[in-house]
């Protein structure tokens, strides 16, 4: 691979990584706001759509990680 295509994913890569930091965010807010419903709604429908939200923010995050992996890993 030349030098213009790693400058280029370079570039791909500084956009993600950004990405990263506000799923990172918005997933610890949501696990923060699960964590201090009460019991009794954690068990609740409102519960486990937070819940199933929490899990696809951290499926995205590894999904996101894997995909700067595999770039760098492309680079050489």
């Amino acid at each position: 691979m030349n030098n213009k295509r790693r400058s280029r994913i370079d570039k791909a890569i500084s956009h993600l990584e950004p990405l990263l930091d506000i799923i990172r965010d918005i997933l610890s807010e949501e696990q923060d706001a699960y964590d201090n419903l009460p019991e009794n709604l954690q068990d609740s429908e409102k519960g486990s759509v937070m819940e199933d939200c929490i899990q696809s923010l951290e499926d995205a995050l590894d999904s996101i990680g894997e995909a700067v992996s595999y770039l760098e890993e492309a680079k050489g």
